[in-house]
């Protein structure tokens, strides 16, 4: 019996033995090595690698700023798409286009731009310095850094939920007398929540692999402010391959759950919307 279903269109077989042996070579090759470098450790030494001080800090460090970051573009991010979806005034394509500006721009880039301005004698840095407010070189630079990497994430997840959002219906309890509260809350929300999680999830995804816009503003300072991917590049230099390998483990692992909850997500958001067209 077939495992397919029978198409018009010829080829089947071939584009998919094609995207069978791209991502083979291009996605699970290299980590099955990963898993194999990682696995040729003894228990002990893996467990003492993944859960030694200076990792764990990494951790605690990585995953906070992580979720800080997509929580204030949770917010924001929001407020963003709906400002560029809902009022028209000038420049509006300009900063709808600046959006994708984190997209295009290198990571080292923005990390220096960043530590220029937020240093203790940059642009805005030496107007906190006086008030013994520092960013750069602190918790808040990494969140800070993650915060402009991840913006973009969202605001492009939600904006075309915002445009599928019936006007039609805001305007009709509007005139039944709702205000804009319960308008935003029974009828703008439920349909760009499963969006706004999904976009979300993707930012803090991205911003548990980030590195070079980090690095430059973190100080990188040993369970200060010392991410869990300088820590894996920190063993590669040394030459630890299997070191670096294990921490790599630990995050490629927590990269399956994040993606794992994005497909949820996404099945969670196709629901809702089919059950809203009904």
């Amino acid at each position: 019996m077939s495992f397919r279903k029978a198409s018009i269109l010829p080829g089947f077989g071939l584009t998919f033995g094609f995207t069978t042996f791209f991502l083979s070579v291009i996605v699970l090759l290299p980590l099955a090595a990963l898993t194999l470098a990682a696995a040729s450790m003894h228990w002990s030494d893996f467990v003492h690698v993944v859960l030694s001080p200076r990792a764990l800090g990494s951790y605690r460090l990585s995953f906070g700023a992580s979720f800080l970051a997509a929580a204030i573009n949770l917010v924001f991010g929001l407020i963003i798409a709906w400002t560029l979806v809902r009022y028209e005034f000038p420049a509006r394509k300009l900063i709808d286009a600046l959006i994708d500006m984190p997209f295009a721009l290198p990571t080292a880039v923005s990390g220096i731009a960043l530590t220029t301005v937020f240093a203790h004698n940059g642009w805005i840095g030496r107007f906190l310095e006086p008030w013994g407010v520092r960013i750069a070189y602190t918790w808040l630079g990494v969140t800070l850094a993650l915060t402009l990497i991840t913006m973009p994430f969202v605001v492009r997840a939600v904006q075309p939920a915002l445009l599928e959002v019936q006007r039609d219906l805001e305007d009709a309890a509007e005139t039944l007398g709702a205000g804009r509260i319960y308008v935003a809350r029974r009828i703008i929300l439920p349909t760009v929540l499963p969006s706004l999680l999904t976009g979300f999830t993707l930012a803090f995804a991205r911003a548990l692999g980030e590195y070079g816009s980090v690095i430059f503003i973190a100080g990188n300072l040993p369970m200060k402010t010392e991410i869990t991917p300088l820590l894996i590049v920190i063993h590669l230099e040394e030459f630890d391959y299997q070191g670096a390998a294990a921490l790599g483990v630990v995050m490629l692992v927590i990269s399956f759950v994040v993606l794992f909850a994005i497909n949820l997500l996404q099945a969670w958001g196709r629901r809702q919307q089919v059950r809203a067209a009904h």
